[in-house]
């Protein structure tokens, strides 16, 4: 069982930045963050897994850097040049291996709203 600690987030001004962070309490294979707004389904915002390869949704590519630290085994988000169609809850993801089984889990969730 892999716990994650999310914090960040809160409230910012259209063209500001925020950094998310989440710690993971065992290893993992991948990391990421997902955003959900009210009535929408959850969506990946960015990944990174083993050897630091990452991914990012087309809307936030070059203005979100995701990173990770595995002697902590905390990702980072870092989010610049924000707009409000970035507000959301954001959630922290993690895969791990586990008896030979992937699992999935999820963070609580941190609100992140920007105000034009």
């Amino acid at each position: 069982q892999v716990q994650l600690e999310e914090s960040g987030g809160g409230l910012v001004q259209a063209g500001g930045s925020l950094r998310l962070s989440c710690r993971a309490s065992g290893s993992t294979v991948s990391m990421a963050w997902y955003r959900q707004t009210p009535g929408k389904q959850r969506e990946l915002v960015a990944s990174i897994i083993s050897g630091d390869y990452t991914n990012y949704a087309d809307s936030v590519k070059g203005r979100f850097t995701i990173f990770r630290d595995n002697a902590k085994n905390t990702v980072s988000l870092q989010m610049t040049s924000l707009k409000p169609e970035d507000t959301a809850v954001y959630f922290c993801n993690a895969k791990s291996f586990a008896g030979g089984t992937l699992h999935n889990y999820w963070g609580q969730g941190t609100q992140v709203t920007v105000s034009s």
